[in-house]
């Protein structure tokens, strides 16, 4: 009988640890994960069993704490209690015969209803919109509530830090959330979190990974919204973040890299709404339920007013909000779509969507940047264009060195949905994201006109110039599109 050893044992039970691994991933990883999701982590495993599985426990679960989870839930109910008969919507329009479902899917998702007598302006220049947020500030009487993923103080931002600071000296409630590790990566954080409180602005942080304080979830879930709301009565969200077009970042100077950026500016029941998602993750992370600034709904009618309903998305909603608005539209579009989306990493089901689109004889538009800030990011979405130039879709490349970050598609001439969510499957599964869904043929020609601006600013990419990409290129793409995939 051969002696055996310590090595030998030990061997042993690797082995074993390592099937038993593989046996309890193949059971336990695809359950309620969508297929390709499942088989990355699966890959990621098997590969590299030990590494794998630790990535699995720690970031291998999109669920909140129970009690976040419950408190969304609780706040979903008082949305959906104080804002029941508040569907103020003329019909003095046809609306398309597809709409009133849609309507009624974001409703169910969401909470949030459908709002008549609404106006909306878009604001695409970068230091303009900072502008309008300072006059608008500088009007403030009661309160000011400010959303943004990423908030830093440096000199393009001081003037709107500025304004906060004379809201507070008036006497106005001023209220900041930011998300905890992305602004904290930003340059100057420290000094930014000093500056508020000199301020007597009362800040959180959003989704804080602050263990000693009881503080944890899944470490890469992100809170990436973006809204302001003055009074209750004038709103903004889109997609700029409250920081320098270059974002601070020595590697973005040195590449002359520049934020291209669409916000819209709201006044009309819809504020309201936006409010509503505010004091939400408040509440989220403060406990505190500003009950006192939900406001009855203006019946203030309009000429030209625009149909808004919200839709909010992220880990704290059992479905995946955003994902099924975007779908259904998609496949009730009937004569175009235009998509303007910086990190294009769609799921199955999107590229599905598009691409029936094309088949259906619809015209199809995807605006992307040339280039990227994130290498990885970058890459998996190139790996989706060979087969969107092959269905027909018309892929813009939006010229270097501007970083494309807008984020909104256009349906026919009926339907425009505007916000801080991306075609990709982070901002479906990973992230509080706030989507505006707008029924209203002005704000569609003013989108249109948006869509102009990027396409006399953009090259179109053709399939015969995609096909001549380097074989160590499309190499990088597909392994990066494979990494995408693990959520």
């Amino acid at each position: 009988m051969p002696d055996i050893n310590g090595t030998t044992i030990i061997v042993a039970l690797a082995v074993l640890v390592d099937f038993v691994i593989r046996v309890i991933a193949i059971i336990v990883v695809p359950r309620n994960r969508r297929p390709t999701s499942g088989m990355a982590w699966l890959l990621a495993i098997f590969f590299l069993p030990y590494i794998g599985i630790l990535l699995f426990l720690l970031i291998g679960y999109r669920t909140l704490p129970r009690r976040r989870l419950a408190m969304q839930a609780e706040i979903n109910q008082f949305i959906i209690d104080s804002t029941d008969g508040m569907e103020l919507v003329r019909r003095d329009h046809v609306w398309p015969t597809w709409l009133e479902s849609v309507v009624e899917l974001n409703r169910n998702l969401g909470a949030m209803p459908l709002v008549g007598d609404n106006t909306a302006r878009l604001l695409g220049d970068y230091e303009a919109t900072f502008a309008a947020m300072v006059s608008d500030i500088d009007k403030a009487r009661k309160y000011v509530n400010v959303e943004f993923y990423i908030l830093a103080l440096d000199p393009t931002t001081a003037p709107f830090f500025d304004s906060l600071k004379r809201a507070v000296d008036r006497g106005v409630t001023v209220r900041v959330l930011m998300d905890h590790i992305q602004s904290k990566r930003q340059v100057g954080y420290k000094e930014t979190i000093r500056w508020l409180t000199e301020a007597g602005v009362e800040w959180e942080l959003m989704l804080p990974l602050q263990p000693l304080k009881g503080k944890w979830q899944r470490p890469d879930l992100r809170n990436h919204r973006k809204l302001l709301i003055v009074d209750g009565t004038v709103g903004f969200m889109g997609s700029q973040n409250i920081i320098d077009r270059t974002y601070n970042a020595p590697r973005n100077i040195r590449r002359g890299l520049k934020w291209k950026d669409l916000m819209t500016r709201l006044e009309g029941p819809i504020v309201a709404g936006l409010n509503a998602i505010f004091i939400t993750d408040w509440y989220s992370e403060t406990n505190d339920l500003l009950t006192r600034e939900i406001h009855p709904v203006r019946q203030q009618p309009l000429s030209q007013a625009l149909d808004c309903q919200l839709v909010p998305s992220g880990p704290g909603f059992v479905r995946e909000n955003n994902l099924r608005l975007f779908l259904a539209l998609l496949y009730y579009a009937q004569e175009r779509i235009i998509i303007t989306s910086p990190y294009f990493v769609p799921d199955e089901s999107i590229m599905y969507a598009i691409t029936t689109a094309t088949q259906r004889g619809l015209h199809v538009e995807l605006f992307v940047s040339e280039i990227g800030d994130q290498a990885l990011v970058h890459h998996a979405q190139r790996s989706y264009y060979e087969e969107l130039l092959r269905a027909g879709v018309h892929v813009y490349l939006y010229k270097a060195p501007y970083v494309l970050h807008a984020k909104h598609f256009t349906i026919d001439d009926d339907v425009a949905v505007i916000g801080s969510s991306n075609m990709d499957m982070r901002s479906f599964s990973l992230n509080f994201e706030i989507s505006l869904m707008v029924r209203g043929k002005s704000f569609v020609q003013e989108m249109r006109s948006v869509e102009d601006g990027y396409r006399a600013d953009s090259r179109e990419l053709t399939l015969e110039e995609w096909m001549r990409q380097p074989l160590r290129s499309t190499v990088l793409d597909n392994l990066a599109r494979l990494t995408s995939a693990v959520q």
